[in-house]
């Protein structure tokens, strides 16, 4: 491949990332909404299985195909997946939405050395630098005046850690594998641990709760925040580093408050507008590669 076209599929792939990050900064109020209504492992068992058949549906002749190893790497996928976005559900229950989602992303400054320590490639310089400016400018965005810690924090800081492993095992199988069964594979990984832990934690499915506009949040969430947003992270994964990726996806954090300051009259604040800045940078300086010298 030569270099204009890599260059093109990477620009293609950072736009599918940031596609992704603008959908899930969207859903936030979908979500909030809907786990109003509906307990929140079976609001995951719900999502997660509307995408795992809409994509069982879609590339059904692909999965005629599927063999051992593709099967074992799905489900490392779908565990690390249903895990993260567990705690992150329950530690929403326990602390503030701007705390979750700071401690949630941090697994940009996780991904760098998972990556090095499973994938034995060593972070650039510019990479954890990026990493220290993303988690500064996600700060800058996210936390307000209550930086004590409790039960919440520690959840949702669970659930930063197995994104990070998410993205660093994502980025290792998609060099081998067809993105496309990964994510297949890892819905359904996903949708079955729900359905197994949620009667043990939350009884019974009330499925009287789920009237029409709940099954039009609930098609949402599932179509587009999750089966069209793995598929995108998945593909896009592919052509990009997990540190690069990683640093892309905490992009949710600044589409989920301009959402809120466009849709709910949140006020633009200069600290926002300084953590926005912040996370570019970071992007740019993580694709940073010093220019090599023609002679």
């Amino acid at each position: 491949m030569n270099k204009v076209n890599e260059n093109g599929i990477k620009a293609l792939s950072v736009i599918g990332l940031i596609i992704t990050t603008i959908i899930w900064g969207s859903a936030f109020a979908v979500m909030k909404n809907s786990v109003d209504v509906i307990s929140p492992t079976y609001l995951l068992a719900l999502r997660f299985t509307i995408a795992f058949a809409a994509l069982s549906a879609v590339f059904w002749k692909r999965l005629r195909e599927v063999g051992k190893k593709e099967v074992y790497c799905g489900v490392i996928l779908g565990f690390f997946l249903f895990t993260s976005y567990f705690f992150q559900t329950y530690g929403l229950k326990y602390t503030t939405a701007s705390k979750n989602a700071f401690i949630t992303t941090l697994y940009v400054i996780l991904v760098p050395f998972l990556h090095w320590f499973f994938n034995k490639k060593k972070p650039l310089k510019n990479n954890l630098g990026a990493a220290v400016i993303a988690v500064i400018g996600l700060a800058f965005i996210s936390l307000e005046g209550d930086l004590s810690v409790n039960v919440g924090d520690l959840l949702t800081l669970i659930c930063g850690l197995f994104f990070a492993f998410h993205i660093v095992f994502v980025g290792r199988y998609a060099e081998t594998y067809d993105p496309i069964i990964m994510t297949v594979l890892q819905m359904g990984v996903a949708a079955g641990l729900s359905w197994v832990i949620a009667p043990c934690l939350e009884g019974s499915l009330k499925l009287a709760v789920i009237d029409h506009s709940m099954a039009v949040s609930l098609l949402y969430l599932g179509i587009f925040s999750t089966m069209i947003c793995f598929l995108l992270q998945n593909m896009g994964q592919k052509h990009l580093s997990p540190n690069t990726s990683s640093i892309i996806l905490s992009f949710e954090s600044v589409f989920g408050l301009l959402f809120s300051v466009f849709l709910l009259g949140e006020p633009v604040t200069l600290k926002l507008l300084t953590g926005c800045g912040l996370l570019f940078l970071a992007v740019i300086l993580s694709e940073y590669r010093k220019p090599v010298s023609q002679r």
